[in-house]
């Protein structure tokens, strides 16, 4: 196991399965404690705690909404009465609800924005007053190349992914003089279970399309997740890191 987080404890939101589940691995095996939440997925995030605990550091899982701003409030309590200290969160819970803006329900609307968005705000809000107690941490938001330029039939979920980029850029300057970082990442086109289920002409398509010739992976992002996380980036705050195999320079 490498020792980069070692003593450190990250908080990682809807983790059970794709990329937050990659992260909360590379966290995990380089040596950090990490807490995780999940929502609907009991038996994922059971098994994700035992997975997580075997490579011998403290794991646990909170069945929790993110989206909600007094669960999310409670969440941070328990963690730190679990855990002693939050070093490092990643904002990783998100929802899908695409469809063209001309069939887009209000609450299609409503409930990417109250997932992707006001869960980052629950969230930061909650662990920003141990941080700020203990003068570190690092926040890092996952947002998405879509919140960059857009994409048709996915109005809700770009104005979610732009309003986190806003969102980050602010908390980075609201939180910079005591030693707290906030930086985002946006992933391009992710391969998980989620993109298991489209046509595999769809997936080669977007493969062609990218100047790398492939989609990435949840371990292209945990990676970068670990460098913002580290020491190793103690300098770097209010950025955006683009990990999408270039399809947006």
């Amino acid at each position: 196991m490498n020792t980069l987080l070692k003593g450190k404890t990250a908080l990682v939101t809807g983790a059970s399965k794709g990329i937050g589940r990659g992260i909360a691995f590379q966290l995990a095996q380089h040596g950090a404690n990490v807490a995780f939440t999940y929502l609907s997925s009991v038996e994922k995030g059971k098994a994700l705690e035992a997975e997580l605990s075997a490579l011998g550091i403290k794991a646990k899982g909170y069945q929790s909404d993110a989206s909600d701003f007094n669960a999310a409030d409670k969440l941070i309590t328990d963690v730190l009465a679990d855990f002693g200290s939050l070093d490092i969160v990643v904002n990783n819970a998100g929802i899908t609800r695409d469809g063209l803006l001309m069939r887009m329900t209000e609450e299609n609307f409503n409930d990417v924005i109250r997932t992707n968005l006001n869960s980052v705000f629950n969230i930061t809000k909650a662990c920003q007053k141990p941080m700020l107690k203990q003068r570190s941490g690092s926040i890092i938001n996952i947002t998405s190349v879509v919140g960059v330029k857009g994409n048709a039939g996915q109005a809700n979920y770009a104005a979610s992914k732009a309003g986190i980029i806003g969102f980050t850029k602010s908390i980075a300057l609201e939180l910079g003089s005591r030693n707290i970082r906030c930086n985002a990442i946006a992933p391009g086109f992710i391969e998980t279970e989620m993109t298991g289920v489209l046509p595999e002409e769809t997936v080669k398509q977007w493969r062609e399309a990218i100047p790398m010739k492939r989609g990435g992976t949840p371990d292209d992002i945990a990676n970068s997740v670990v460098f913002l996380a580290s020491d190793m980036s103690t300098y770097i705050t209010g950025q955006v890191l683009h990990v999408n195999g270039g399809m947006l320079t």
